[in-house]
């Protein structure tokens, strides 16, 4: 790749003494990217676009289930879920400190989420309506998690490799817990059942199109412009090792996943179009109507709003607590 041509997710002007092309042969033999290693900008800015991203997705994912908190129908269900959020919030901190790793600091982040300057996944734009909201969760959206984010255990960025492999060996706990809660409401009376269906009705979608992204490949009637880029940046995160597949890959490998155990449960995933391919062997499964999620993506939507005045509302409020923490440990560097 010729530095001085590329587009800007890949450029990496003055690099023509050699550092490029050893950057490259790391990656050819499989080597990690350390933080002292030399790398081009398109790679330093879509990695930090990326772990960014992926991190206010982990502290901002806190709320739906959060709310439910103060609500669980017993003690065990209360305790269990208190350990996920709690999770969630360890792996926005796992991932904020590889950010910084890349020279951000953590605050630079925050202040850039809370100006709406950077995102995080639209799914957790929906609203937990019901107690069964917070299996759905757990079960379809950590479980597309996991799926999408297995893989990042072995990115070409070595800090946050290190830090996906906690993240996804906790991540798998809470799809257990998910699947757990919803076999007991599918167990349990008509009511929990129907509670149980609802919940997945209206989680489905926004797991299977949401937590991948769009297509890789440019479909008709997209946004051709918004979906070239899309598919530019895809392709050129795989040739940097940064991801190991392609969102479609991706989102077959969870649909895979989930139609078996959706069976199990006696619950029916709300896609018609769901049915065994055996010349693919995958299941098919109907098209995304990416115009409906656009809208979701967008940060003008009640719910968006509300979600991050509830973010920007506890990082004031815990003010005093970073205020304690830098005061003791000026005093204990003064000693």
């Amino acid at each position: 790749m010729d530095a001085a041509t590329a587009d800007p997710e890949s450029g990496s002007p003055g690099a023509g003494d050699g550092r490029l092309d050893r950057f490259e042969a790391l990656l050819a033999a499989g080597e990690t990217i350390e933080p002292r290693d030399w790398m081009p900008d398109g790679y330093r800015r879509m990695l930090l676009r990326q772990i960014a991203q992926h991190a206010h997705s982990e502290i901002i994912g806190m709320q739906p289930e959060g709310a439910w908190l103060t609500r669980a129908p017993s003690l065990h269900r209360k305790s269990v879920l208190l350990a996920k959020v709690q999770d969630e919030a360890g792996h926005g901190l796992y991932l904020y400190a590889a950010a910084e790793t890349l020279g951000v600091d953590r605050a630079e982040l925050l202040d850039a989420l809370h100006r709406g300057r950077q995102r995080y996944a639209a799914t957790f734009n929906h609203a937990a309506l019901t107690w069964a909201d917070t299996g759905a969760v757990a079960w379809l959206t950590d479980g597309a998690a996991v799926v999408n984010q297995a893989p990042l255990c072995h990115t070409s960025y070595g800090p946050y490799g290190r830090a996906m492999r906690r993240v996804c060996q906790e991540e798998a706990f809470h799809v257990r817990q998910g699947y757990d809660l919803m076999r007991a409401l599918c167990e349990g009376t008509p009511a929990q059942r129907e509670m149980a269906q609802d919940a997945v009705n209206r989680w489905w979608l926004p797991a299977v199109a949401l937590m991948f992204g769009p297509p890789d490949t440019v479909v008709p009637g997209a946004d051709q412009g918004t979906a070239a880029f899309g598919a530019r940046v895809s392709r050129q995160a795989i040739a940097w090792g940064i991801k190991r597949h392609t969102n479609d890959e991706l989102r077959q490998r969870f649909v895979d996943h989930c139609v078996p155990q959706a069976e199990r449960l006696g619950l029916t995933l709300p896609d018609p179009g769901i049915r065994w391919n055996e010349e693919r062997g995958h299941y098919d499964f109907g098209p995304i109507d990416w115009d409906t999620y656009r809208e979701a993506l967008g940060d003008d939507t009640h719910i968006a709003r509300q979600r991050l005045a509830h973010r920007i509302a506890a990082h004031e409020d815990g003010a005093w607590v970073r205020e304690a923490a830098a005061a003791y440990a000026a005093r204990e560097e003064a000693r």
